[in-house]
This record gives structure tokens, sequence and C-alpha cells, in this order.
């Protein structure tokens, strides 16, 4: 928990970026009719600006596990992973909770903890966050399915919930 509170947070700057300093009304009128008439993802209010992914493209950057309603794969600083507990509606995933995806190729990620660390899954069937390299046992498959994703390890295997322990395990080979 301690490394989580040395990040710093704050708004994302491109380099080079400049700013435009002559709005006309009209730009302004567009944006804010644009704005207005954007639909609101009911998904994303209840989970704090968090939305479902849909398609392979989305998976990049930050993302959340969510196993049930409002509770989140969280990283423990031993490298294990459980099942966090249910936020309240309207909040995000905790810091602890928070992987990032790397896209490797055209249909695989590798996840990344925050504590800096790639996922694999051990021998015992348990996820872990201890690689300090993307290998083969650090890439992993999404598979869409009816509205639905499941994760698949290199070793074949669906990520879960061990329901007596909440740990974090890909030993099923189906994946719902």
């Amino acid at each position: 928990m301690s490394e989580y509170s040395n990040v710093k947070g704050g708004k994302l700057k491109l380099k080079n970026a400049k700013k435009s300093k002559n709005k006309s009304k009209h730009h302004e009128k567009k944006r804010k009719h644009e704005e207005e008439s954007e639909q609101v993802d009911d998904d994303a209010t209840k989970h704090g600006g968090w939305w479902n992914v849909t398609y392979f493209k989305e998976i990049t950057g930050p993302i959340a596990l969510e196993f049930q309603p409002h509770c989140y794969v969280k990283a423990l600083d031993n490298g294990q992973f459980i099942l966090g507990g249910p936020h309240p509606e309207g909040n995000g995933p905790d810091p602890e909770e928070i992987l990032t995806a790397i896209r490797i190729s055209d249909s695989k990620i590798a996840l990344k903890s925050g504590y800096n660390k790639y996922l694999r899954v051990g021998m015992d069937g348990r996820l872990y966050g201890r690689s300090d390299a993307i290998g083969s046992m650090e890439q992993w498959e999404p598979v869409f399915e009816d509205g639905k994703i499941a994760i698949l390890s290199a070793m074949n295997c669906f990520i879960s919930i061990d329901d007596e322990t909440s740990d974090v395990i890909a030993t099923s080979k189906k994946n719902w």
C-alpha cells in the first residue's frame, strides 16, 4: 500500500500540444451541443467512470477486473491477487485494483500490477504479479462471447475466483 502513496496523480500533459487562444462562439456552441447530446453510460456512472470493454482494441492502459458487482481483483504487496471487497455504487476501483494492460499482439495482452510486476499463473494455479519482464507465461488472451469477456492464460485456463479463499486463480478450462 505504501508504494501507491508515492504515485503522483495529475492531468495528462502532451508535449508540443498548443492551446487555441482564439475560440469562436460558433465553436463553443457546437461543442456544448455535442456534449449535451452524448448518451450517458449507466455502467460507467455506476462504476465511477469505468466502463465495460466490448472489443479487443479497447484493452489498453489502466483496467480493472470485476468478478462480482463492484468487486475488483486486488494486488497484494506479496505478489498475490485476491478479490477485493465491494465498493459503493458510483465509486471506481482502488489503486491496488487497477492493472495496466499492454497489447503485445493482435490477440494477446500483458497485465502489470501497480507494484510494477507482470502477472502470470504459478504452478499452484494462483495468479501472481512477480515477473519483471514479459515472457510467454505473462501473456493473456481476452475471449469475447455473447457480450461477456474471459481471460485465457498461457496454460490454457481462464481467470476465476476461488470461492473458499477469494484468491484469483486460473485453473478452469471453461470460460463461464
